[in-house]
């Protein structure tokens, strides 16, 4: 049986601003099990980041309980790689902030880049890499660490479409190479169904789980072969009449 990696157990949170009181999430339950990609979506403004935020401690519930297990990578929406650092540079980062910078995360970090085609841009800067490959340097950056749960903040919407649907597929095949449990918030249902094992449907602000759908496409991972399959419009079918309704 896996282990429960992160939970959510009856949270509220409540922003307090110059004009009220704001509940962002009430009575706000769900799981991630170790290895399993988890997919959130939901109308705008419902506070989808907010959860990343309360997984990674940033923020506290007003009540409930958040939990996770080990330490936590987080993804943001751009790469925010240094442009006056190098990519070998720029994956240290985390390793030298969380003062674990040695011989052996070093050659870990490298080892990374190299598995997963950025040996040849090591000594590169952000600004000679494209979009796609700004991305993955980003994510092998948060896996240097080697955290235990990644938290992935829409990692793809800066990149152009055509960009985004490979870059989609790099960012799957290491995830689950390294075996790493994942929660993507993302506003895009298609790139939830291509992603996910599960995705979670969330309600208007307050958000509150609606529904919880496990995807199976008999195996398959590839969010480009997911994309192709006879289920796929029949998943995004349901989960944008859900989103509307």
């Amino acid at each position: 049986m896996k282990e429960k990696m992160l939970s959510f157990d009856d949270v509220k949170l409540i922003y307090h601003t110059v004009r009220g009181e704001v509940t962002a999430t009430q009575n706000l339950t769900f799981t991630v099990d170790e290895g399993e990609f988890v997919a959130i979506i939901g109308p705008s403004g419902c506070g989808k980041s907010t959860l990343l935020s309360l997984a990674a401690g940033l923020l506290t519930p007003s009540e409930g309980k958040v939990f996770c297990r080990g330490t936590v990578g987080y993804m943001l929406q751009r790469d925010e790689l240094f442009p006056w650092r190098t990519i070998e540079k720029n994956l240290y980062l985390p390793l030298e902030v969380k003062k674990q910078l040695s011989p052996e995360t070093k050659e870990r970090a490298r080892a990374l880049a190299e598995k997963y085609g950025l040996k040849e841009f090591l000594q590169s800067y952000p600004s000679q890499l494209s979009g796609g490959m700004r991305q993955r340097a980003a994510l092998i950056r948060t896996l240097a660490s080697e955290p235990d749960v990644l938290l992935l903040d829409e990692p793809f919407s800066a990149l152009d479409y055509q960009t985004r649907l490979n870059v989609t597929r790099d960012v799957s095949m290491i995830i689950r190479s390294e075996g790493k449990t994942a929660l993507l918030i993302t506003h895009d249902i298609s790139e939830a169904i291509s992603l996910a094992d599960r995705v979670i449907v969330l309600t208007n602000r307050p958000a509150r789980v609606a529904h919880e759908h496990p995807l199976d496409f008999d195996g398959e991972t590839d969010p480009l072969r997911r994309r192709e399959n006879k289920q796929f419009s029949a998943w995004f079918e349901l989960l944008w009449k859900e989103l509307n309704a």
